[in-house]
């Protein structure tokens, strides 16, 4: 990364840790290391690479509750289609601002879909009630555009009452947080916690059975087939594990940066709850803002106006609309995400010249 430009857009992904990519170079190299063996084969090189994917697993459910499996994916879309094709017959209930993966998913599997709204904070009523005979509710931990954090322990609670199963797309808390206690499925992903892009999980409560999205030779205990790569779970392990042990000093860093952001762009509104909130996601809104102006005035500074996954469409953000706001607001708005490395120094220096663009436009 060139040294003059900053990256704050950690909600799309997070760099790779140098302790990731140290567990992942044994597993990379050449023919005289053995570490490309395949980790389903039975001689001693698949077995050691049998053994580093059973290492990971270890740490990746550590970042998730007790009495559950890890299921290695190919990252969270695919774990939260397989969450979702595989629940009970029935509605699907889901939140408003659910990530496209759940969203389109429902559709694409549930005749009857029953979509919950949230309010203008952008938190779902706890105590909301869910549509008779529904089989599963879907209510993501942390929001990846605004990012609230919603009461999933008590969803999870009133879904159960409801004979429902609770599935919670984890994404941008796991590692983060406390994990969702209650929840029957997580999908997690690793290059949201300074892993490597390709790899995911889904979480499964004992108990709670989900069918193959993908068939072949029967791998993860027939849930998954596919060769799995040490490398990916080697790297997706030791960020969990890194997560694990940062937890606090990162939320303790994060919640500085934004702090100061906010002292800088004080003007601007916060989208969505100032409380309820993960502190490395600040969405802000300027009135009469031109996002595109000031994205191409700001070059040296990576930020975007929300999802990812949504920013070719050229559509108002779906989760903006869903907490009230009209089409022109939601496109005056901007997301500046913090990571683990961002300094002080950085934010600074983005969010003054992100107010200089701003006022270079008259607003």
């Amino acid at each position: 990364m060139p040294a003059d430009f900053i990256y704050l857009d950690h909600q799309a992904t997070t760099p790779l840790a140098p302790e990731a990519r140290e567990a992942m170079l044994p597993w990379l190299a050449g023919p005289e290391s053995m570490g490309f063996a395949n980790p389903h084969s039975m001689h001693r090189a698949g077995r050691a690479a049998a053994a580093a994917v059973e290492v990971a697993r270890e740490q990746v459910a550590s970042l998730l509750p007790k009495g559950g499996r890890v299921i290695f994916t190919s990252g969270a879309t695919e774990a939260l289609n397989q969450a979702i094709r595989s629940v009970p017959r029935g509605p699907i209930a889901y939140s408003a601002i659910e990530h496209s993966a759940v969203v389109n998913a429902v559709l694409a599997t549930s005749e009857a879909a029953q979509e919950l709204p949230v309010s203008t904070s952008g938190l779902v009523d706890p105590e909301i009630e869910f549509a008779e005979g529904t089989g599963l509710v879907a209510v993501m931990q942390v929001n990846n555009e605004i990012g609230t954090i919603q009461l999933v322990e008590r969803l999870a609670s009133r879904a159960h009452e409801a004979g429902a199963l609770f599935l919670c797309d984890a994404v941008q808390g796991a590692g983060k947080l406390a994990p969702p206690e209650g929840a029957d499925l997580i999908a997690v992903t690793a290059h949201k916690l300074y892993g490597p892009k390709g790899i995911g999980a889904l979480w499964v409560r004992d108990g709670v059975k989900v069918g193959e999205l993908i068939h072949g030779g029967g791998q993860e205990g027939g849930l998954r087939s596919g060769t799995l790569s040490p490398a990916l779970c080697a790297g997706f392990g030791a960020a969990a594990a890194l997560a694990k042990e940062r937890m606090e000093v990162d939320f303790q860093h994060l919640s500085g940066l934004a702090e100061l952001a906010r002292s800088i762009l004080s003007r601007w509104s916060v989208n969505g709850s100032e409380t309820a909130r993960w502190p490395g996601n600040l969405n802000l809104r300027l009135d009469g803002l031109n996002f595109p102006r000031l994205l191409s005035d700001c070059r040296q500074i990576a930020f975007s106006a929300g999802s990812a996954c949504g920013s070719g469409t050229g559509a108002p953000s779906r989760v903006l609309s869903a907490i009230g706001l009209e089409a022109k607001e939601a496109r005056n708005s901007i997301r500046l995400g913090f990571g683990r490395y961002t300094t002080r120094e950085e934010v600074e220096t983005a969010c003054h010249a992100i107010e200089a663009a701003a006022q270079a436009q008259g607003v």
